[in-house]
């Protein structure tokens, strides 16, 4: 099935690399930028380099002609060479309408934070603002002396300017999207925990929270790096810093530098958030969706990711109560959005980008695909997933031919049923015991156009079944009347049921 949002894409315009030179200060909230954007060319003769930049007044593009309109660059150039490369250079000053907040924190202090998700970088960053182009970039910036900045990548330099400011230089070496740029400036305490499979752990929090932000970070931030590095494949980036930051809830997934929502964070149990967080840097960060219509391929495996790192920390029975919860308010959400669906189709508002669907059904989705190709097979087809797609796009059909590849199967239907139809299916069951025939007997009534595979529990005894027409009976044979049949008892499947005994079967 072939969907695609709908940014304007350029197929012959690649950015290779960003460098953007940023000052603040504290009587102002106006930033001055230049940004240096090295460009390589796909095709011979494009004329033409469009960048996004909303709310803010250029003021010199070289080399080129530019016309600014409408939140977007138009650079028009002589034309291109395949192959070739160029750089770009933009000057511009404003106070960003968005994607970078200018505030006051909780404890009334003056903070600088970036926010760009999904699409906010164009607010205060001339770029192509969209996950199909990666690029590496590094951030220069100038601020007062008090703050301490931190950013994607790898610290650089920091230069005491000798005029009440400090610079500060931040290089990202790995590619990624635009929304995961980032940038915090505050008064902050920093704490390196040393290192989790090679990778520096910091703790960046702010100085009235020096105590209790490493405690509250550090340790579950360890277990996940190590847990996600041994199943999935090696961490990406330089750094992992855990960022204590204002304006939002939650959490932010910026690569390297993952930023948490102020208000509660260090009073609170934190393990989903951070476990969630931290799995983005695999997916959606490393391996990231080609478009917005396939988000799932960030959110819902994030989503899933986080059960798994709580079974393979807290136990089996955690990770079972995670999916029944989840179980529940994805039929919650159901009720009220019956038009929801795992994948968009064609999106063009990006308000309407993220859902809770998106993330619990998305989670559902592959731990089906986990029931139904087993363990190892899963295993292999995600290690490969990464492997093939790492620090690159990827696309729903991508993953769909990986896991085929290491299951061994077709899975088309699966994939075309729980990610593109809305709603879940509802079964009604019953069960009688035939005492002549030694038979326990069961008869199924299902949503029609689902395949369903299913597991019975007979006295524990677990058998597989697949629901594939509308009603169907299967029959078990059975030395005795069992005490408990029971539908689903793995927790396997995405299903609202109703299942009972009868004393005959119709």
């Amino acid at each position: 099935m072939l969907i695609a949002d709908t940014y304007p894409r350029q197929s012959g315009v690649d950015a290779l690399h960003y460098t953007f030179r940023l000052s603040f200060s504290d009587t102002s909230d106006e930033l001055q930028g230049e940004a240096s954007i090295d460009i390589r060319f796909l095709a011979d003769g494009i004329s033409e380099v469009v960048l996004d930049l909303d709310g803010m007044t250029v003021t010199a593009v070289s080399p080129g002609t530019y016309n600014h309109s409408a939140g977007r660059l138009h650079i028009a150039i002589t034309p291109s060479k395949r192959y070739e490369r160029r750089k770009f250079t933009v000057r511009y000053h404003g106070k960003p309408g968005g994607g970078l907040r200018i505030i006051k924190n909780k404890y009334n202090d003056r903070v600088f934070f970036s926010e760009n998700w999904p699409n906010k970088a164009r607010y205060w960053l001339p770029m192509i603002d969209h996950p199909y182009d990666k690029a590496t970039s590094e951030f220069l910036i100038t601020a007062p002396a008090k703050y301490q900045v931190i950013s994607n990548g790898l610290l650089q330099e920091e230069t005491d300017l000798g005029n009440g400011f400090r610079l500060t230089h931040w290089k990202q070496s790995v590619p990624i999207s635009s929304w995961l740029n980032a940038i915090g400036i505050a008064e902050f305490s920093v704490h390196h925990a040393g290192s989790v499979k090679g990778i520096p752990l910091e703790t960046w929090v702010y100085r009235q929270d020096r105590e209790t932000g490493p405690r509250w970070f550090e340790p579950d931030s360890r277990a996940a790096i190590e847990f996600f590095s041994e199943y999935i494949g090696p961490y990406s980036y330089e750094k992992l810093a855990n960022v204590e930051a204002a304006g939002f809830g939650g959490g932010t997934e910026h690569a390297s530098a993952i930023f948490y929502g102020e208000k509660n964070i260090l009073e609170r149990a934190g393990t989903g958030l951070i476990a969630h967080e931290i799995a983005h840097q695999w997916f959606g960060n490393a391996v990231t969706e080609s478009d917005w219509d396939d988000v799932w391929l960030s959110e819902g495996f994030a989503t899933y990711f986080t059960l798994l790192f709580i079974e393979h920390s807290q136990g089996h029975d955690a990770f079972v109560a995670g999916l029944s919860e989840s179980r529940s308010r994805i039929f919650d959400m159901e009720k009220t959005n019956p038009e929801w669906k795992v994948r968009h189709s064609n999106l063009s508002d990006m308000k309407r980008v993220l859902n809770r669907i998106i993330y619990q059904k998305g989670a559902w989705t592959l731990h089906m695909l986990r029931s139904r190709i087993g363990d190892a097979a899963f295993q292999k087809g995600i290690r490969e997933y990464y492997v093939r797609y790492q620090n690159l796009n990827a696309t729903t059909a991508d993953f769909e031919r990986v896991m085929e590849e290491a299951s061994g199967q077709k899975l088309g239907w699966f994939f075309d049923q729980w990610l593109n139809r809305s709603g879940s299916p509802m079964l009604k069951g019953s069960w009688s015991w035939d005492a002549a025939a030694k038979k326990v007997m069961l008869e199924m009534e299902g949503s029609p156009g689902y395949r369903l595979p299913l597991e019975i529990s007979i006295d524990g005894h677990v058998y597989g079944i697949e629901l594939v027409q509308g009603q169907q009976r299967f029959s078990f044979n059975s030395d005795k009347e069992p005490q408990e049949v029971k539908l689903d008892p793995g927790t396997k499947a995405l299903i609202q049921a109703s299942f009972l005994r009868s004393a005959k079967l119709p």
